[in-house]
């Protein structure tokens, strides 16, 4: 019997995970990547620059379905209870989060540094809790084995879609008129497409949006309509990533991860005041000492918004030098690229705090020369969130 060949090495990489919307992406020509694991479009024929316009000037719609989407309950069926859960592993104020409405938190390890970033949402008698698409399966892990008498659910059936741009409300207005009143920040149940999907006011841009959790078998139907409105676009993840830098909005894994503390990323205002000390629940979660220790006492690095001159993106891992000679390195860049709408390149960096004030020149290596580089106050662009 003839055995047949194969090959000696065999190719054992995982297959990539594909979203709900994949098939979409292809017959709109996108360029796929992957990226967390995912099969997921960087851009489509427009090109980068002409999406992230889009989406500054209109509407761009995102596939953001590889991101995880986790209910979490406590047994007795409280929203209280499955509040001061989450509290143990967050230095946020859950309990104090009104119903209908969202906020920006990120788990902490033991050493005060940072696990993942998130959003979780008030949903009445649960959270719903997303995390990064890289990080999922170990946040979802870090919850079950640490929200004691709480279930811990990742949601598998649901796509989500980020709908971003100054006319983003008026594209999902005219499939869902009562989105006008939600402000930002805002969650609740709206119909779409004749299914029940969470809508939340929020993003990843630095404009106005929302950001919609939709069940799986309607996302395609959900996106063709909002695609039908002549103010919207498809939009890959170059442009998002482009979007959110300019916004000053951090990439995990890149300027944030578990060698940062919050107070070193720039992010101490997304720890409420009740966690704080002094506050009536003042710490109780990993890493309390450092980050409460640092929030009264400072830190020697901070993340810093970074303006390089001339056109030249520097990207990220470039080191960061306090003379024109790169003697005295001092920092890194951890994300940068050129900004379409800052019209120049635009970086993110961690420089002590001593040279962190806007305004100080500093010098970035780039292909063995050292360009400078000024202390930018971040955002690099305007906000245009619906408060």
């Amino acid at each position: 019997m003839r055995i047949p060949w194969r090959p000696l090495f065999l190719d054992t990489t995982p297959a990539l995970k594909k979203t709900p919307l994949h098939a979409l992406h292809l017959s709109l020509g996108a360029k796929m990547v992957p990226f967390a694991g995912y099969d997921m479009p960087v851009q489509y024929p427009a090109g980068v620059m002409k999406e992230h316009l889009q989406t500054r000037t209109a509407a761009g719609l995102f596939d953001v379905s590889h991101m995880g989407q986790v209910i979490v309950k406590a047994a007795s069926g409280t929203y209280a209870d499955a509040a001061m859960a989450l509290e143990r592993l967050v230095p946020v104020d859950i309990l104090g989060l009104k119903r209908g409405r969202q906020r920006y938190g990120f788990f902490t390890d033991d050493n005060g540094n940072i696990l993942d970033d998130l959003m979780i949402a008030n949903r009445g008698d649960h959270l719903l809790v997303v995390v990064n698409a890289a990080c999922k399966e170990a946040d979802v892990a870090h919850m079950q084995a640490n929200l004691g008498g709480c279930s811990v659910t990742l949601l598998t059936d649901r796509a989500l879609l980020a709908l971003q741009g100054p006319k983003a409300e008026t594209v999902l207005a005219s499939l869902a008129p009562d989105v006008s009143t939600m402000k930002f920040m805002d969650v609740r149940e709206v119909s779409l497409v004749g299914s029940p999907c969470i809508v939340s006011r929020s993003g990843y841009s630095g404009e106005d949006g929302f950001e919609i959790s939709v069940p799986a078998d309607k996302a395609e139907e959900l996106a063709q309509a909002l695609l039908s409105h002549p103010d919207c676009e498809a939009i890959g993840l170059g442009a998002r990533d482009s979007l959110r830098l300019e916004a000053g909005l951090c990439l995990y894994g890149n300027d944030i991860d578990t060698t940062t503390s919050p107070i070193e990323a720039s992010l101490e205002w997304a720890i409420q005041k009740v966690r704080r000390s002094g506050g009536e629940r003042e710490g109780g979660f990993p890493g309390a000492e450092r980050i409460l220790a640092e929030l009264t006492g400072g830190t020697s690095r901070r993340r810093v918004g970074l303006r390089p001159e001339g056109k030249a993106p520097v990207r990220a891992h470039a080191k960061l030098y306090a003379d024109a000679e790169g003697r005295d390195e001092i920092g890194e860049v951890t994300s940068g690229t050129f900004g379409p709408t800052a019209e120049g390149p635009v970086a993110m960096g961690y420089l002590p705090t001593a040279q962190s004030e806007p305004g100080t020149q500093v010098f970035a290596e780039v292909r063995g020369k050292y360009l400078p580089v000024t202390v930018t106050a971040l955002p690099f662009i305007t906000p245009t969130y619906k408060r």
